[in-house]
Protein backbone atom coordinates (compact mmCIF):
# COMPACT_ATOMS: atom_id res chain seq x y z
CA UNK A 1 0.00 0.00 0.00
CA UNK A 2 1.12 3.37 -0.65
CA UNK A 3 0.34 6.38 1.65
CA UNK A 4 -0.59 10.09 1.58
CA UNK A 5 -0.16 12.64 4.29
CA UNK A 6 -4.08 13.62 5.16
CA UNK A 7 -3.33 17.31 4.90
CA UNK A 8 -3.16 19.11 8.35
CA UNK A 9 -4.18 16.36 10.60
CA UNK A 10 -0.57 15.06 9.66
CA UNK A 11 -2.42 11.27 9.48
CA UNK A 12 -0.67 8.92 6.78
CA UNK A 13 -3.36 7.73 4.64
CA UNK A 14 -3.32 5.16 3.17
CA UNK A 15 -4.93 5.52 -0.95
CA UNK A 16 -7.69 3.77 -0.75
CA UNK A 17 -10.14 3.60 1.82
CA UNK A 18 -12.30 1.13 2.98
CA UNK A 19 -16.02 2.46 2.98
CA UNK A 20 -18.87 1.08 5.13
CA UNK A 21 -22.05 1.64 2.88
CA UNK A 22 -21.95 -1.60 0.90
CA UNK A 23 -21.55 -4.54 3.14
CA UNK A 24 -24.08 -3.86 5.79
CA UNK A 25 -27.16 -5.90 6.38
CA UNK A 26 -29.86 -3.28 6.70
CA UNK A 27 -30.19 0.79 5.37
CA UNK A 28 -32.08 1.53 9.01
CA UNK A 29 -31.29 0.66 12.83
CA UNK A 30 -32.11 -3.10 13.41
CA UNK A 31 -31.42 -5.39 16.57
CA UNK A 32 -28.17 -6.79 16.41
CA UNK A 33 -29.75 -10.66 16.65
CA UNK A 34 -31.48 -10.22 13.86
CA UNK A 35 -28.21 -9.56 11.49
CA UNK A 36 -27.41 -12.98 9.55
CA UNK A 37 -24.47 -14.86 10.68
CA UNK A 38 -23.50 -15.20 7.26
CA UNK A 39 -23.63 -11.28 6.39
CA UNK A 40 -21.73 -10.66 9.90
CA UNK A 41 -18.92 -12.91 8.32
CA UNK A 42 -18.73 -11.15 5.25
CA UNK A 43 -18.04 -7.67 6.53
CA UNK A 44 -15.46 -9.51 9.08
CA UNK A 45 -13.56 -10.66 5.97
CA UNK A 46 -13.78 -7.52 4.25
CA UNK A 47 -12.72 -5.47 7.16
CA UNK A 48 -9.27 -8.17 7.45
CA UNK A 49 -8.91 -8.47 3.68
CA UNK A 50 -8.64 -4.08 3.89
CA UNK A 51 -5.83 -4.82 6.77
CA UNK A 52 -3.58 -7.39 5.07
CA UNK A 53 -3.22 -5.31 2.39
CA UNK A 54 -2.50 -2.38 4.12
CA UNK A 55 -6.06 -0.43 3.99
CA UNK A 56 -6.08 0.92 7.42
CA UNK A 57 -8.64 3.55 6.92
CA UNK A 58 -12.74 2.60 7.72
CA UNK A 59 -14.92 4.79 6.99
CA UNK A 60 -18.92 4.53 8.29
CA UNK A 61 -21.49 6.98 9.23
CA UNK A 62 -24.59 6.80 11.27
CA UNK A 63 -26.30 7.19 8.12
CA UNK A 64 -25.48 3.95 7.02
CA UNK A 65 -28.22 1.34 9.13
CA UNK A 66 -26.40 -1.57 10.67
CA UNK A 67 -22.75 -0.60 9.08
CA UNK A 68 -21.51 1.06 12.66
CA UNK A 69 -22.95 -2.19 14.59
CA UNK A 70 -21.51 -4.65 12.42
CA UNK A 71 -17.96 -3.11 12.35
CA UNK A 72 -18.08 -2.93 16.40
CA UNK A 73 -17.86 -6.65 16.14
CA UNK A 74 -14.68 -6.55 14.23
CA UNK A 75 -12.66 -3.32 14.88
CA UNK A 76 -11.86 -3.43 18.86
CA UNK A 77 -10.10 -7.14 18.01
CA UNK A 78 -7.25 -4.78 16.28
CA UNK A 79 -4.70 -2.42 17.94
CA UNK A 80 -6.87 0.96 18.07
CA UNK A 81 -3.27 2.63 17.10
CA UNK A 82 -2.96 0.63 13.73
CA UNK A 83 -6.79 2.12 12.56
CA UNK A 84 -7.80 5.29 11.14
CA UNK A 85 -11.61 5.16 11.55
CA UNK A 86 -14.05 7.44 10.39
CA UNK A 87 -17.76 7.96 10.78
CA UNK A 88 -19.88 11.08 9.31
CA UNK A 89 -23.22 12.93 11.61
CA UNK A 90 -25.46 14.72 9.47
CA UNK A 91 -25.97 18.39 10.50
CA UNK A 92 -28.99 19.07 12.47
CA UNK A 93 -31.08 22.32 13.42
CA UNK A 94 -30.71 21.13 17.05
CA UNK A 95 -27.10 20.24 17.64
CA UNK A 96 -28.09 18.39 20.64
CA UNK A 97 -29.51 15.86 18.28
CA UNK A 98 -25.69 15.72 16.61
CA UNK A 99 -24.50 15.14 19.92
CA UNK A 100 -26.96 12.34 20.89
CA UNK A 101 -26.72 11.10 17.18
CA UNK A 102 -22.70 10.72 17.52
CA UNK A 103 -22.61 8.96 21.06
CA UNK A 104 -25.06 6.00 18.87
CA UNK A 105 -22.02 6.47 16.86
CA UNK A 106 -19.65 5.46 19.32
CA UNK A 107 -21.14 3.03 21.07
CA UNK A 108 -22.12 0.91 18.40
CA UNK A 109 -18.35 1.09 17.18
CA UNK A 110 -17.70 0.26 20.89
CA UNK A 111 -14.43 2.69 20.53
CA UNK A 112 -13.90 5.35 22.68
CA UNK A 113 -12.66 7.84 20.13
CA UNK A 114 -12.69 8.21 16.60
CA UNK A 115 -9.82 9.48 14.37
CA UNK A 116 -12.29 11.23 11.96
CA UNK A 117 -15.98 12.82 12.26
CA UNK A 118 -17.42 14.44 9.85
CA UNK A 119 -20.48 16.65 9.22
CA UNK A 120 -22.50 14.55 7.03
CA UNK A 121 -24.20 15.83 3.77
CA UNK A 122 -22.99 19.53 3.64
CA UNK A 123 -25.21 20.25 0.85
CA UNK A 124 -26.39 23.50 0.78
CA UNK A 125 -26.22 26.66 2.82
CA UNK A 126 -28.81 26.26 4.94
CA UNK A 127 -27.24 23.17 6.26
CA UNK A 128 -23.34 24.55 6.55
CA UNK A 129 -25.25 27.60 8.52
CA UNK A 130 -26.54 24.53 10.67
CA UNK A 131 -23.11 23.31 10.96
CA UNK A 132 -20.92 26.49 12.05
CA UNK A 133 -23.76 29.01 13.34
CA UNK A 134 -23.08 29.44 17.08
CA UNK A 135 -23.99 26.39 19.10
CA UNK A 136 -24.55 24.79 16.14
CA UNK A 137 -22.80 21.13 15.39
CA UNK A 138 -19.26 22.28 14.39
CA UNK A 139 -19.01 23.41 18.10
CA UNK A 140 -20.69 20.22 19.40
CA UNK A 141 -17.86 18.44 17.12
CA UNK A 142 -14.96 21.12 18.79
CA UNK A 143 -16.39 19.58 22.59
CA UNK A 144 -15.99 16.27 21.15
CA UNK A 145 -12.93 16.54 19.99
CA UNK A 146 -11.97 18.31 23.91
CA UNK A 147 -13.46 15.50 25.49
CA UNK A 148 -10.79 13.25 23.47
CA UNK A 149 -13.73 11.38 21.71
CA UNK A 150 -12.66 12.67 18.30
CA UNK A 151 -9.15 13.84 17.06
CA UNK A 152 -10.05 15.43 13.40
CA UNK A 153 -13.22 17.27 12.10
CA UNK A 154 -14.23 17.42 8.34
CA UNK A 155 -17.49 17.29 6.15
CA UNK A 156 -18.45 15.10 3.44
CA UNK A 157 -20.50 16.69 0.59
CA UNK A 158 -22.71 15.64 -2.16
CA UNK A 159 -23.21 19.89 -2.96
CA UNK A 160 -22.53 22.17 -5.09
CA UNK A 161 -18.87 23.53 -5.63
CA UNK A 162 -19.97 26.95 -4.81
CA UNK A 163 -21.11 25.62 -1.04
CA UNK A 164 -17.94 23.02 -0.95
CA UNK A 165 -15.60 26.64 -1.12
CA UNK A 166 -17.51 28.46 0.66
CA UNK A 167 -17.37 25.92 3.41
CA UNK A 168 -13.67 25.04 2.72
CA UNK A 169 -13.19 28.86 3.42
CA UNK A 170 -14.17 29.12 6.57
CA UNK A 171 -11.18 27.15 7.61
CA UNK A 172 -12.96 25.15 10.41
CA UNK A 173 -12.44 21.96 8.94
CA UNK A 174 -9.17 19.26 8.75
CA UNK A 175 -10.71 17.46 5.77
CA UNK A 176 -13.50 17.18 3.30
CA UNK A 177 -15.33 14.03 1.95
CA UNK A 178 -16.12 15.21 -2.11
CA UNK A 179 -16.89 13.56 -5.59
CA UNK A 180 -14.40 14.45 -8.00
CA UNK A 181 -13.25 11.96 -10.55
CA UNK A 182 -12.40 11.49 -14.46
CA UNK A 183 -16.27 11.87 -16.03
CA UNK A 184 -17.49 14.56 -12.99
CA UNK A 185 -14.13 17.02 -12.64
CA UNK A 186 -16.42 19.87 -11.61
CA UNK A 187 -14.99 20.13 -8.14
CA UNK A 188 -11.99 20.82 -9.18
CA UNK A 189 -12.10 24.36 -7.54
CA UNK A 190 -12.98 22.64 -4.36
CA UNK A 191 -10.21 20.27 -4.19
CA UNK A 192 -7.34 23.88 -5.31
CA UNK A 193 -9.18 25.17 -1.91
CA UNK A 194 -9.13 22.76 0.17
CA UNK A 195 -5.37 22.42 -0.81
CA UNK A 196 -4.45 25.78 0.29
CA UNK A 197 -6.09 25.37 3.52
CA UNK A 198 -4.48 22.03 4.10
CA UNK A 199 -6.82 19.79 4.67
CA UNK A 200 -7.42 16.14 3.38
CA UNK A 201 -8.80 15.13 0.28
CA UNK A 202 -10.91 12.08 0.54
CA UNK A 203 -12.55 11.15 -2.74
CA UNK A 204 -16.59 9.72 -2.77
CA UNK A 205 -17.34 6.74 -4.54
CA UNK A 206 -15.24 6.82 -7.44
CA UNK A 207 -16.26 3.29 -9.05
CA UNK A 208 -19.57 3.51 -8.24
CA UNK A 209 -20.96 7.28 -8.49
CA UNK A 210 -17.51 7.33 -10.83
CA UNK A 211 -19.61 5.25 -13.85
CA UNK A 212 -20.63 1.89 -12.13
CA UNK A 213 -17.28 1.26 -13.37
CA UNK A 214 -17.43 -2.51 -11.99
CA UNK A 215 -19.78 -3.32 -14.98
CA UNK A 216 -18.65 -0.70 -17.64
CA UNK A 217 -19.71 -0.66 -21.19
CA UNK A 218 -17.20 -2.30 -23.23
CA UNK A 219 -16.53 0.95 -25.31
CA UNK A 220 -15.53 2.50 -22.37
CA UNK A 221 -13.21 -0.86 -21.76
CA UNK A 222 -12.09 -0.54 -25.32
CA UNK A 223 -11.10 2.99 -24.52
CA UNK A 224 -9.42 2.54 -21.25
CA UNK A 225 -7.37 -0.69 -22.84
CA UNK A 226 -4.97 -1.88 -21.61
CA UNK A 227 -5.89 -0.57 -17.91
CA UNK A 228 -9.82 -1.85 -16.92
CA UNK A 229 -12.15 1.36 -16.06
CA UNK A 230 -11.94 1.01 -12.57
CA UNK A 231 -7.75 1.22 -12.83
CA UNK A 232 -7.95 4.18 -15.56
CA UNK A 233 -10.08 6.14 -12.97
CA UNK A 234 -8.13 5.42 -9.96
CA UNK A 235 -4.76 6.44 -11.37
CA UNK A 236 -6.28 9.40 -12.85
CA UNK A 237 -7.46 10.46 -9.65
CA UNK A 238 -4.20 9.53 -7.77
CA UNK A 239 -2.21 11.10 -10.28
CA UNK A 240 -3.13 14.62 -8.58
CA UNK A 241 -1.15 14.72 -5.51
CA UNK A 242 -3.66 17.19 -4.01
CA UNK A 243 -6.06 14.35 -4.10
CA UNK A 244 -5.13 11.92 -0.90
CA UNK A 245 -7.69 8.50 -1.02
CA UNK A 246 -10.42 7.02 -2.88
CA UNK A 247 -12.96 5.18 -1.29
CA UNK A 248 -13.36 1.69 -2.04
CA UNK A 249 -17.17 0.86 -1.07
CA UNK A 250 -16.60 -2.67 -0.68
CA UNK A 251 -19.53 -5.24 -0.80
CA UNK A 252 -17.23 -8.71 0.05
CA UNK A 253 -13.19 -9.18 0.31
CA UNK A 254 -12.41 -9.52 -3.55
CA UNK A 255 -13.74 -5.56 -4.13
CA UNK A 256 -10.00 -4.68 -3.26
CA UNK A 257 -8.34 -6.67 -6.17
CA UNK A 258 -8.99 -4.66 -9.10
CA UNK A 259 -8.08 -1.27 -7.33
CA UNK A 260 -4.50 -2.61 -6.07
CA UNK A 261 -3.95 -3.09 -9.58
CA UNK A 262 -3.41 0.83 -9.58
CA UNK A 263 -0.38 0.87 -7.33
CA UNK A 264 2.51 -0.26 -9.15
CA UNK A 265 1.37 2.64 -12.08
CA UNK A 266 1.41 5.10 -9.25
CA UNK A 267 5.07 6.36 -10.24
CA UNK A 268 4.37 6.60 -14.32
CA UNK A 269 1.26 7.47 -14.54
CA UNK A 270 1.49 10.60 -16.90
CA UNK A 271 2.90 7.64 -19.54
CA UNK A 272 0.41 5.64 -18.75
CA UNK A 273 -2.97 8.05 -19.02
CA UNK A 274 -1.88 10.03 -22.19
CA UNK A 275 -3.00 7.20 -24.41
CA UNK A 276 -6.27 6.71 -22.77
CA UNK A 277 -6.97 10.52 -21.84
CA UNK A 278 -6.56 11.07 -25.79
CA UNK A 279 -8.96 8.33 -26.69
CA UNK A 280 -11.34 9.01 -24.43
CA UNK A 281 -11.36 13.13 -25.58
CA UNK A 282 -11.03 12.11 -29.20
CA UNK A 283 -14.11 9.77 -28.67
CA UNK A 284 -16.17 12.40 -27.56
CA UNK A 285 -15.30 15.08 -29.88
CA UNK A 286 -16.44 12.46 -32.56
CA UNK A 287 -19.67 11.96 -31.37
CA UNK A 288 -20.33 15.45 -29.76
CA UNK A 289 -18.75 17.93 -32.00
CA UNK A 290 -15.71 19.73 -30.47
CA UNK A 291 -17.43 23.40 -29.82
CA UNK A 292 -19.88 21.16 -27.79
CA UNK A 293 -17.57 19.25 -25.84
CA UNK A 294 -15.43 22.09 -25.04
CA UNK A 295 -18.41 24.79 -24.19
CA UNK A 296 -21.26 22.61 -23.14
CA UNK A 297 -21.21 23.53 -19.51
CA UNK A 298 -20.91 27.54 -20.14
CA UNK A 299 -23.49 29.60 -19.02
CA UNK A 300 -25.93 26.88 -17.50
CA UNK A 301 -28.24 27.57 -14.71
CA UNK A 302 -28.53 25.92 -11.00
CA UNK A 303 -31.48 24.33 -10.35
CA UNK A 304 -33.14 26.50 -8.64
CA UNK A 305 -32.89 29.25 -10.67
CA UNK A 306 -34.14 27.17 -13.49
CA UNK A 307 -38.22 26.94 -14.96
CA UNK A 308 -39.70 23.37 -13.00
CA UNK A 309 -36.11 23.21 -11.20
CA UNK A 310 -34.87 21.38 -14.08
CA UNK A 311 -30.87 20.44 -13.23
CA UNK A 312 -29.84 21.58 -16.93
CA UNK A 313 -26.44 20.58 -16.06
CA UNK A 314 -26.45 17.38 -14.73
CA UNK A 315 -28.65 16.19 -17.64
CA UNK A 316 -26.62 17.58 -19.97
CA UNK A 317 -23.62 15.73 -18.73
CA UNK A 318 -25.61 12.57 -18.41
CA UNK A 319 -26.49 12.75 -22.09
CA UNK A 320 -23.15 13.41 -22.62
CA UNK A 321 -21.65 10.25 -20.65
CA UNK A 322 -24.50 7.75 -22.59
CA UNK A 323 -23.53 8.99 -26.15
CA UNK A 324 -19.49 9.76 -26.04
CA UNK A 325 -18.71 6.36 -24.21
CA UNK A 326 -22.32 4.63 -23.98
CA UNK A 327 -22.93 4.81 -21.01
CA UNK A 328 -26.50 4.68 -20.77
CA UNK A 329 -27.34 1.86 -17.70
CA UNK A 330 -25.45 4.55 -15.55
CA UNK A 331 -26.40 7.82 -17.23
CA UNK A 332 -30.35 6.37 -16.55
CA UNK A 333 -29.61 5.08 -12.67
CA UNK A 334 -28.18 8.76 -12.35
CA UNK A 335 -31.16 10.80 -14.35
CA UNK A 336 -34.05 8.65 -12.61
CA UNK A 337 -32.85 9.75 -9.10
CA UNK A 338 -33.93 13.39 -9.97
CA UNK A 339 -36.34 14.62 -8.40
CA UNK A 340 -36.66 12.09 -5.69
CA UNK A 341 -32.92 12.59 -3.59
CA UNK A 342 -33.18 16.39 -2.51
CA UNK A 343 -30.25 17.84 -1.47
CA UNK A 344 -28.59 15.34 -2.13
CA UNK A 345 -29.42 15.24 -5.78
CA UNK A 346 -31.17 17.62 -6.55
CA UNK A 347 -32.97 19.42 -9.59
CA UNK A 348 -35.73 17.79 -11.44
CA UNK A 349 -35.55 15.54 -14.96
CA UNK A 350 -36.90 17.07 -18.32
CA UNK A 351 -39.78 15.16 -19.14
CA UNK A 352 -42.06 18.29 -18.56
CA UNK A 353 -39.65 20.48 -20.43
CA UNK A 354 -42.13 21.54 -23.25
CA UNK A 355 -43.92 23.55 -21.01
CA UNK A 356 -41.40 25.39 -19.56
CA UNK A 357 -40.20 28.76 -21.38
CA UNK A 358 -36.36 28.14 -20.69
CA UNK A 359 -35.52 31.16 -23.05
CA UNK A 360 -34.69 33.44 -20.02
CA UNK A 361 -32.22 31.34 -17.75
CA UNK A 362 -29.94 30.32 -20.91
CA UNK A 363 -29.22 34.01 -21.93
CA UNK A 364 -25.93 32.82 -21.05
CA UNK A 365 -25.44 29.57 -22.82
CA UNK A 366 -23.76 29.71 -26.24
CA UNK A 367 -25.91 26.66 -26.93
CA UNK A 368 -29.29 27.95 -25.72
CA UNK A 369 -31.31 27.64 -28.81
CA UNK A 370 -30.41 23.62 -28.85
CA UNK A 371 -30.42 22.86 -25.41
CA UNK A 372 -34.91 22.36 -25.14
CA UNK A 373 -34.96 19.96 -27.68
CA UNK A 374 -31.13 18.09 -26.21
CA UNK A 375 -32.87 18.03 -22.87
CA UNK A 376 -36.66 16.33 -24.26
CA UNK A 377 -33.98 14.15 -26.79
CA UNK A 378 -32.33 13.33 -23.11
CA UNK A 379 -35.89 12.37 -21.62
CA UNK A 380 -37.04 9.86 -24.21
CA UNK A 381 -33.14 8.10 -24.10
CA UNK A 382 -32.86 7.63 -20.25
CA UNK A 383 -36.34 8.13 -18.59
CA UNK A 384 -37.97 5.58 -17.25
CA UNK A 385 -38.99 4.65 -13.68
CA UNK A 386 -38.14 7.17 -10.71
CA UNK A 387 -35.16 5.68 -8.56
CA UNK A 388 -34.59 6.26 -4.95
CA UNK A 389 -30.78 6.46 -3.52
CA UNK A 390 -29.88 3.69 -1.67
CA UNK A 391 -30.70 4.95 2.30
CA UNK A 392 -34.17 5.46 0.91
CA UNK A 393 -34.89 1.85 0.14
Amino acid sequence: MQYRRFGRTELQMPVFSCGGMRYQFKWQDVPGWRIPRDNQRNVEATIRRALEVGINHIETARGYGTSEMQLGRILPTFPREKLIVQTKISPKADAKEFRQEFEKSLAYLKLDYVDLLSLHGVNTDELLHDSIKPGGCLEVARQLQEQGKVRFIGFSTHGPSDVIVKAIETNQFDYVNLHWYYINQFNWSAIEAASRHDMGVFIISPSEKGGMLFKPPQKLVDLCYPLSPIVFNDLFCLSHPQVHTLSVGASRPEDFDEHLKTLPLLENSEAVLLPILHRLEKEAIATLGEDWVKTWHVGLPKPEATPGGLNIQVILWLRNLAIAYDMIEYAKMRYNLLGNASHWFPGAKADRVRELDLRQCLTHSPHADKIPALLEETDRLLGGQTLKRLSQT
